[in-house]
This record gives structure tokens, C-alpha cells and sequence, in this order.
């Protein structure tokens, strides 16, 4: 691999790994104040999984850049600042009310679900095999958010309510997830074309989302998309996922 394709996945992964992270963190909101007890203790459960699978990412991105991995993780956590972070607007947004977490981890969950189905014959062993590590937890994610966007969507006329209007917020936001990656790791057959990854997600969470009852917007423009800026609501939430780490820089838990 030249060292041009090695800094192109390992951008390519580094926005994976961001993603994982900050959703992980804005589902960790949820610890304590989910509709039932059952629910915080599952969904306590899938912010841990994201915020894991952001860690096996941030490793693959260490080989690929040299650094150690078994330190590398929490430096790019706790010490980067927020310019120098990759994630999309998708999971900086709020947590919101539980309609919108819920459907906003659905689609996330549904793109995950085709992205690993073709990384796990990526030309690149190491990162085929750390998608095993990861595809059995996000089937279960997306089992989990699948019966809950019907569960609501299909529930009270208070439940619908809040469910199409938090589709009206995010759908524009998801469908800016689904980026071109770059036309080398194509060819390589290193990641996914971004075409195939669309039709496979639409064809997944439109005909869900139409039989729970929702309607799904018509986005035709996507507004503008740069990873390397940013919405307003990630710079609190990276104030206090990093103070801790920033006031004890030398700890060792």
C-alpha cells in the first residue's frame, strides 16, 4: 500500500471512529432517563458497544499511521481539539426527546449494517477482520432500533407526531452521511463506493419507515458537507467529555 492510500484510509477510518464515538456519548444522555428501566439498561449497553467500535477503529487508524495503539485512542480523544475531529452533523445534533434518539440511531444503525456487510471483504486484512469484531453487536443494534422505530411510529398519535418530525430533522443530516470516499480506495477494494452503500441503505430504511406508518421527506439538494467543520453542539459536549482527562493529564485509572 503507498503511503497515499495509507493516509487515505486512514482519514477514511478516523471518520468512522469519530462517528462511533459522539453518537456513543450523546446515547450515553440517555443513562438513567430512558421511557423504562429495561430501555436504559439495553441502551446503556449500545453506547458502550459504539464508543468500543470507535476504539477498534482508532487502533486500525494507529497501525496505519505508526503510533502506538494501545495510547493512541485516548490521546485522540481527550487532546484533540474540536477542528481536528471527523464527525458528522448527524450524531453532534442533541439527544433530543426519545423519538428522535431512537430514529436517529435507526439510521445510523442501517448504514453501518450495509458499510460492514461489504468492509468485511475489504482488500485490506486488518480491516476485514476487525469488522467481525464489530458486525454481531450492530446486528443487534439495528434489531433493537428496527422494532422500536415501528413500536413508536405505529403507537399513539403523540408517538407518530414526534416520529415524523424528528424524520423531518434528520433525514437531510443522514443522508449527508453517505460520502464518496476517495476514488483510490475504491479501486483498491479497500472500502465501499458510495453509490452502493445509498441504494443499499435506502432500499434497507425507506420501506421500514413507510410501514411504520411514517412519511419519508423528498431531499433532492443536499446541503453542504465538510467533516472538518462543524455544528455548535459538539464543542460543550467535548467540554465535558474531555475534562476530566484535561485536568488530570497524567492519570493513570
Amino acid at each position: 500500500m503507498t503511503n497515499e492510500l495509507h493516509n487515505a484510509l486512514a482519514d477514511y477510518l478516523l471518520a468512522l471512529a469519530d462517528d462511533e464515538l459522539i453518537l456513543g456519548h450523546r446515547d450515553s444522555e440517555w443513562c438513567g432517563h430512558a421511557p423504562i428501566l429495561e430501555e436504559d439498561i439495553a441502551f446503556a449497553n449500545i453506547a458502550l458497544d459504539e464508543i468500543g467500535h470507535a476504539g477498534v477503529w482508532y487502533r486500525l487508524v494507529a497501525d496505519l499511521r505508526d503510533e502506538r495503539p494501545e495510547t493512541y485512542p485516548d490521546q485522540l480523544i481527550y487532546f484533540r481539539e474540536m477542528a481536528d475531529y471527523r464527525s458528522a452533523p448527524l450524531v453532534e445534533l442533541p439527544k433530543g426527546d426519545w423519538a428522535l434518539t431512537m430514529l436517529r440511531q435507526y439510521l445510523f444503525d442501517a448504514l453501518e449494517s450495509v458499510r460492514l456487510e461489504r468492509l468485511a471483504a475489504s482488500a485490506y486484512p486488518p480491516l476485514a477482520e476487525a469488522d467481525a469484531k464489530i458486525r454481531t453487536e450492530e446486528l443487534y443494534h439495528l434489531r433493537h432500533t428496527t422494532a422500536w422505530v415501528r413500536r413508536l411510529g405505529l403507537g399513539t398519535e403523540e408517538s407518530r407526531r414526534r416520529m415524523q418530525a424528528a424524520l423531518e430533522t434528520l433525514w437531510p443530516y443522514a443522508l449527508q452521511m453517505i460520502e464518496q470516499p476517495s476514488a483510490e480506495l475504491v479501486e483498491a477494494g479497500y472500502v465501499p463506493a458510495e453509490d452502493d452503500l445509498r441504494h443499499a441503505w435506502e432500499d434497507m430504511v425507506i420501506p421500514h419507515l413507510q410501514d411504520s406508518g411514517l412519511d419519508v421527506p423528498h431531499q433532492t439538494i443536499l446541503p453542504p458537507f465538510d467533516r472538518q467543520r462543524h455544528t455548535e453542539h459538539l464543542s460543550a459536549l467535548l467540554d465535558e467529555m474531555q475534562s476530566v482527562a484535561r485536568l488530570i493529564p497524567d492519570a493513570r485509572w
